[in-house]
Order: C-alpha cells, then sequence, then structure tokens
C-alpha cells in the first residue's frame, strides 16, 4: 500500500491517477484528442470509461467549485483544462459534473470560460440531483453521454 502511494500521481496533462507522468488515456492514439471530457475527479472517469461510450480525452478538475467548503476556481485544474483547449486543437468539452448545486456553479463558470475557444456541453440529465457519477450505473452513465447537449 504504501508502494502504491509512493508510486501513484497524477497526469501531467489530465490529472487523473497515474503511475506515470502521462497516463494510459491520454497517450492512446486511438483516443480523440478534439474532444475533452471534465470531471471531478479521478473515480468519474473510472466510472466513464466502464461504459465503453466515451472515445475522447479527459480532464480531472481535482473538486468542484464551493465557497462554503473555501475551495475557489484557483484551487482545481481549471486553468491547465484552459490552456489545452484555447491551443485551438479541441473541438467539443463535455462538462461531466455531477449535478449538485457545486456542480452546476462549476458547470456554468467552466462554461463561460470555455465557450469562446470550443463547442461546450454538458451530460444529459438522468442523474438524480445531488448524486455522483461513480454511483452510477454503465447504463445510466451512457444514456447521459449520448444526450448530451449545447450549454447555453
Amino acid at each position: 500500500m504504501l508502494e502504491a502511494r509512493q508510486k501513484v500521481g497524477l497526469c501531467h496533462t489530465c490529472f487523473h491517477l497515474s503511475a506515470d507522468p502521462t497516463c494510459d488515456i491520454c497517450r492512446d492514439p486511438r483516443r480523440d484528442p478534439q474532444i475533452i471530457c471534465v470531471v471531478e475527479d479521478s473515480r468519474d472517469v473510472i466510472a466513464l470509461e466502464k461504459t465503453r461510450e466515451f472515445r475522447g480525452k479527459y480532464h480531472v478538475l481535482g473538486g468542484v467549485i464551493s465557497p462554503m467548503d473555501g475551495i475557489s476556481p484557483e484551487q482545481l485544474h481549471i486553468q491547465p483544462l484552459i490552456q489545452r483547449v484555447s491551443k485551438g486543437e479541441v473541438s467539443e468539452v463535455i462538462l461531466a459534473i455531477g449535478a449538485s448545486v457545486e456542480g452546476e456553479t462549476t458547470t456554468m463558470y467552466l462554461g463561460q470560460l470555455l465557450r469562446p475557444f470550443a463547442r461546450v456541453t454538458r451530460i444529459a440529465f438522468g442523474l438524480p440531483m445531488g448524486g455522483d457519477l461513480e454511483y452510477a450505473d454503465e447504463i445510466t452513465l451512457a444514456r447521459a453521454l449520448e444526450g448530451r447537449r449545447e450549454l447555453n
């Protein structure tokens, strides 16, 4: 357990858990680099990967904006996301953030920041309010990805 904790860190590109500087998903040439799915944490990446529906890349925020808990945008991996998307190589950013009040705040904030650079969509609702992606079944997550829509 101690050895695993020492070896596992965060991918330098997407901030998903990885034993290497770049995770397997970011290194996979079969993945579509033009589509980035933004999630709250690595458990959400694992949950979405179980659906086998998403073939793009990810970006892990490391949480959601929560002023009540003292979590501001500066404490999340938002700046690296903006840098990735602003290069012009990304055509769509899918916001797959939970439907809590904090998740909605984070989604709206990111939508405003990213809209000048790429199409911004969000996963469709079908997840219960306050529910976490990691607890949703594969079918619900797959349908949520299929039903995503433009963020207004």
